[in-house]
C-alpha cells in the first residue's frame, strides 16, 4: 500500500527535510561575497582616490542591496525551490563584485602599467554586468514573485521577448573590442572581443533589443497587477507586501523636483523594504502585519510633511514679519507650534487613515449613531431597507451589501461578488432576515474589528427589519380585509338582487293577479296563496340563510359552545353521520365575538371536511383558553393527509381566517392516525 501526502489549496508544500548541500553553502556564502565585494570595493577605491558614488548615496546602495543579499540567503536557504531567493542573492552578489573588479583593473594598470587575467575579467564584466542586474531586478522578479514561477503558462512569450532582449544586450556587452573603466579611465583588449565592435550601448542593434527588454519590465509589471487582482487570502497579503514595498518607484518622474533628502527617503525605502517585504512574504512570516504597516506609513509619513511644511511656514513667516533670520527665538516658537499641533495632528490623521482603510469599525459609535440618524429621518418604510444596507456598505467600505428576506432579496447596494457572508438578522432571538455582505477583494472573511461592529449593526438592522415586516404584514392584512370586505359586498349584493329580489319581485306580480283571482275565481286564488305562501318560506329561508353567513345567529342564542355542540349534533345525525364530541372546559372565560366567529367557522370548516374527506367515524373538537390566544383543535380517525396534499379552498379558508386574527392555523397528521386542525387564534390586544 502506498501514501501520499496532499497539500490543501493555497498552502505552501514543504520542502524536504534535507536539502541539497549545494543550496546550504549557497545561502551561508552570499553575505560573505556580498562583504567582500563591498569591502575590497571601497579599500580599492580608496586607493585609487577615486570618487566614486556620493558618500550618502553608496551607504544607501551597499546597505540596500545588503539586505537584497540577506534576504536572499534566507530564501535559498529556507526555499530553495524557489527562485526569488536566487535572483536577489544574485543580483547582490554582482553589484558587489563586478565595481570590486572594475576598481581592481583600474589598480593593476595604475600600479604596474600592465593588466593580469583578473583584471581582465574584471573589466570585461564591468561592461555587461550592471544590464543583468537590471533585468534580474525590474523584469525577473516581478515576474516570479512570489512562488518563484510565472502566473501561467500563457506569459512565456512576453517574458521570453523580455529574455531575449536582455540577453542579447548583455552577450553584446561582453563581446566589444576594448573593455573601458567605469570610475578609472583605462583601456584593455577584450580577449574574446570582435573587431571594431564597440560598447554595448554604442552597437545599432542596441535600441531593438532595449526594446525586447521593455517588453519584459512592462510584462513584469502586469505580472504584478494580475497577481493582486486575482489574489485571495493570504495570496493578496503577500501582494501587498509586494506593492507597499514598490510604491515610491511611482514617485521616480517626480523625483528631480522633491528636495534631495525626499528623493534619498524614497530609495532608502525601496532598497532595503523591497527584500524585506519579499522575504516576509514568501515565507509568509505575520503576513496580516501588513495593514497595520501601512496603516502606520500613512500617518506618520503624512505627518511628517505636516509637521515640516508647519516648521517651514513658521520659521520664513516669524522670520519676514519680525526681520530675523536664523535666530533661536524664531526656532524655538516653530517648534513650540509643531510639538502643541503634534498629537492632535497625529490623532486626525490616525482617524482618517483608518476610515479610508477600513471605514469606521474603529468608530462603533459613529457608525451606530449614524444608522440610527438615517432611520430616524426615514419616514417611509419603504426607505429603512436602502437605508441599512447603504450605511453598512458605506461604514464598512464594502463592494456590496443586501438584504434578505424569506429567500429573496428587496433591497441592495452595489454589485454582487463571487464571495459573501451572510449574517443573521434577529429580533427577540427570533430570525427576520440575513444580511448579505460582499467580501473586500482579496479576503476570505471579516477581521474580528469587522465581525463586532456588524454585530452592533445587526442587532439594530434586527429590529428595523422586524419593523418592516410588521408593516409589510399588516398592509397586507389590510388589503386582505378590504378584499374580504369587498367579496362579502359583492356577494350580499349579488344574493339579495338576484335570489331574494327577484323572489319578491315575482311575490308582487302574483299578488297582483292573486286580487283578480278572488272575485272571478276564489279556487284558483285559493291555489295561488298557497303557492305564495311557499316563495314566502323560501324567501324568509334565504334571508336567514344571509344573516348565518354575517354571523351564525347561534352564537348569540347558544353561544360558541352551545352552537358547536348543536353543529356537532346536526352533523351526527345525518345518514352516515360522524359522531363529534365537543371538549370545553369549564372555565372558559367570555370570548371575543371575532374570536368566536372565527372559532365557529374553522370548526364548521373543519368537520366538513372531516365528512366528505375523511371517512372517519369519530371527530373530537376540543378549545382551551389561555391568557392571550384560543386554541381550537379538531381531530379524526379516518383515512389521514395524503402523501402530496394540495390546500383547497377549505383549507386555505382557515388559514385566512386564523391570519385575520393574528393567529396561525396548521393542518398535519394526528398523533393517534387520522388529521389533525390546529388553530391559535389571538385575543384583540393580547397577540
Amino acid at each position: 500500500m502506498t501514501s501520499q501526502l496532499v497539500t490543501p489549496p493555497g498552502t505552501v508544500a514543504p520542502e524536504p527535510a534535507r536539502r541539497g548541500w549545494v543550496s546550504r553553502a549557497v545561502a551561508w556564502s552570499v553575505v560573505p561575497v556580498y562583504l567582500f565585494g563591498v569591502g575590497s570595493n571601497l579599500v580599492l577605491q580608496r586607493r585609487l582616490g577615486s570618487p566614486g558614488l556620493d558618500p550618502v548615496e553608496g551607504m544607501l546602495l551597499w546597505l540596500g542591496f545588503g539586505m537584497f543579499a540577506a534576504m536572499g540567503a534566507l530564501l535559498i536557504g529556507k526555499r530553495p525551490r524557489n527562485a526569488v531567493g536566487w535572483v536577489m542573492a544574485g543580483a547582490a552578489v554582482l553589484l558587489a563584485l563586478a565595481p570590486a573588479g572594475d576598481h581592481y583593473a583600474a589598480w593593476v594598470l595604475t600600479t604596474s602599467g600592465r593588466a593580469d587575467p583578473l583584471a581582465v575579467l574584471g573589466a570585461w564584466v564591468q561592461g555587461w554586468y550592471w544590464l543583468l542586474m537590471l533585468w534580474l531586478v525590474f523584469a525577473v522578479l516581478p515576474v516570479i514573485f512570489p512562488d518563484g514561477r510565472l502566473p501561467s503558462r500563457r506569459w512565456r512569450l512576453p517574458v521570453g521577448a523580455g529574455a531575449v532582449g536582455a540577453v542579447a544586450i548583455v552577450v553584446s556587452g561582453m563581446l566589444p573590442d576594448t573593455l573601458t573603466g567605469q570610475d578609472v579611465d583605462y583601456r584593455i583588449a577584450n580577449p574574446i572581443g570582435i573587431d571594431g565592435l564597440p560598447g554595448a550601448e554604442e552597437q545599432a542593434l542596441f535600441p531593438v533589443f532595449s526594446g525586447l527588454s521593455l517588453i519584459g519590465i512592462v510584462t513584469a509589471v502586469a505580472a504584478v497587477v494580475v497577481r493582486f487582482r486575482r489574489s485571495r487570502g493570504a495570496g493578496r497579503q503577500q501582494m501587498k507586501w509586494f506593492l507597499f514595498a514598490i510604491a515610491p518607484v511611482l514617485a521616480l518622474p517626480v523625483t528631480e523636483s522633491l528636495p534631495g533628502w525626499v528623493g534619498g527617503g524614497l530609495l532608502f525605502w525601496v532598497l532595503l523594504g523591497t527584500p524585506v517585504a519579499v522575504a516576509v512574504a514568501v515565507l509568509r512570516y505575520r503576513l496580516d502585519g501588513i495593514d497595520v504597516v501601512i496603516d502606520r506609513t500613512l500617518v506618520y509619513g503624512t505627518l511628517t510633511v505636516l509637521v515640516v511644511g508647519i516648521y517651514v511656514l513658521v520659521v520664513g513667516y516669524l522670520g519676514v514679519a519680525l526681520r530675523r533670520e536664523d535666530d533661536l527665538l524664531v526656532s524655538l516658537v516653530a517648534t513650540g507650534i509643531v510639538a502643541v499641533l503634534f498629537a492632535p495632528l497625529r490623532d486626525r490623521l490616525q482617524r482618517a487613515v483608518s476610515r479610508l482603510l477600513y471605514g469606521q469599525r474603529a468608530e462603533p459609535y459613529a457608525a451606530l449613531s449614524r444608522l440610527g440618524e438615517r432611520l430616524e429621518s426615514t419616514l417611509a418604510p419603504d426607505a429603512v431597507l436602502p437605508a441599512i444596507v447603504s450605511t453598512v456598505r458605506e461604514a464598512l467600505r464594502l463592494p456590496y451589501a443586501a438584504i434578505r428576506i424569506e429567500d429573496r432579496i428587496p433591497v441592495y447596494t452595489g454589485d454582487p461578488p463571487a464571495r459573501t457572508l451572510d449574517l443573521p438578522l434577529l429580533y427577540q432571538n427570533r430570525p427576520v432576515g440575513e444580511l448579505v455582505l460582499g467580501l473586500r477583494p482579496g479576503e476570505e472573511g471579516f477581521a474580528p474589528a469587522d465581525r463586532r461592529l456588524l454585530a452592533d449593526l445587526a442587532r439594530q438592522a434586527g429590529v428595523a427589519v422586524s419593523t418592516v415586516r410588521l408593516t409589510a404584514d399588516l398592509q397586507r392584512s389590510r388589503e386582505r380585509l378590504v378584499a374580504a370586505r369587498e367579496e362579502e359586498r359583492r356577494r350580499l349584493r349579488r344574493d339579495l338582487h338576484d335570489g331574494l329580489g327577484a323572489q319578491l319581485a315575482g311575490l308582487t306580480v302574483q299578488t297582483g293577479v292573486l286580487r283578480g283571482l278572488m272575485t272571478r275565481d276564489p279556487e284558483a286564488a285559493d291555489a295561488l296563496v298557497a303557492e305564495l305562501r311557499a316563495e314566502l318560506k323560501a324567501a324568509i329561508a334565504d334571508i336567514r340563510r344571509l344573516v348565518h353567513g354575517l354571523r351564525p345567529p347561534a352564537l348569540d342564542e347558544l353561544g360558541l359552545v352551545g352552537a358547536l355542540e348543536q353543529l356537532a349534533e346536526r352533523i351526527g345525525s345525518e345518514d352516515g353521520g360522524v359522531t363529534v364530541s365537543v371538549e370545553v372546559p369549564d372555565d372558559l372565560p367570555d370570548l371575543p365575538a371575532a374570536v368566536e366567529v372565527a372559532a365557529y367557522r374553522i370548526v364548521s370548516e373543519a368537520l366538513t371536511n372531516v365528512v366528505r374527506h375523511a371517512g372517519a367515524r369519530a371527530a373530537a373538537v376540543r378549545l382551551t383558553a389561555g391568557t392571550d390566544s384560543l386554541t381550537v383543535e379538531v381531530t379524526d380517525d379516518g383515512a389521514g393527509l395524503p402523501a402530496a396534499p394540495t390546500a383547497g379552498v377549505g383549507l386555505s379558508s382557515m388559514r385566512e381566517r386564523a391570519a385575520e386574527m393574528g393567529g396561525s392555523c396548521s393542518v398535519e397528521p394526528g398523533p393517534d392516525g387520522g388529521t389533525r386542525v390546529l388553530a391559535r387564534l389571538p385575543f384583540p390586544g393580547g397577540a
